[in-house]
Formats: structure tokens, sequence, C-alpha cells
């Protein structure tokens, strides 16, 4: 939106250009009118420059939070997994014997 934006006001730009050119003005010299020209168009060039790095930095960050969606969305998986088994791997009375003890650890194993 902000390149379309840009060129609009560089097409607008232009045209100014044109018209001071042909028409003139008897508020300034030609001169000054080139120089608020010629300022004009080193402001709209670095706003050009400035849009471009934040497109590029945008775009960096776009594909860090792609990244970070495919790593949580594993991170998700593996930890209801982990979860999972723990649920199973649980004795099944409140008091667990030695015996059913070792047999956890060996299931775990």
């Amino acid at each position: 939106e902000l390149e379309n934006q840009l060129t609009a006001k560089s097409k607008a730009l232009d045209e100014l250009k044109q018209s001071l050119a042909s028409n003139g003005s008897a508020e300034q010299t030609p001169e000054a009118q080139s120089l608020r020209i010629a300022e004009l168009c080193e402001m709209k060039d670095s706003i050009v420059n400035q849009v471009a790095q934040l497109k590029a930095s945008m775009e960096s960050v776009l594909e860090q939070w792609r990244a970070y969606d495919e790593i949580y969305a594993e991170v998700s998986l593996m930890t209801t997994r982990y979860l999972y088994c723990i649920d199973q791997c649980k004795p099944s009375g409140e008091e667990a014997s030695l015996e059913a003890l070792k047999k956890q650890v060996k299931t775990l194993q």
C-alpha cells in the first residue's frame, strides 16, 4: 500500500515539475522552484529507500514467524505425546509396590 501511495505521489511530483516548468510562478523565482522540487525529490527517494528497507525487514520477520509457528506446532505435538506416555505409565494403585515401580521403570526405558 505504501509503495502504491509513493508511486502516486511520484506521479504528482512529476506533474508538478512539468507544470512549474511550463507555467512558472510569480511568487517564486525559477531557481527557488528548482531547489524546492529537488528537495521534494530527495525526500521522496529517501522515503522510497526506507519503505524498501521496511519491506525487507518485514519479510524477514514474517519468515521468522513462520519458522516459529512450525517449531511451536512440533513442540506442542511432542508435549502432548509425552503427557500421554506419562499418563499411561502411572502406577495403578495409590501406593505402588517396589515390584510395580521396577516394572514401570522398565516400561519407561
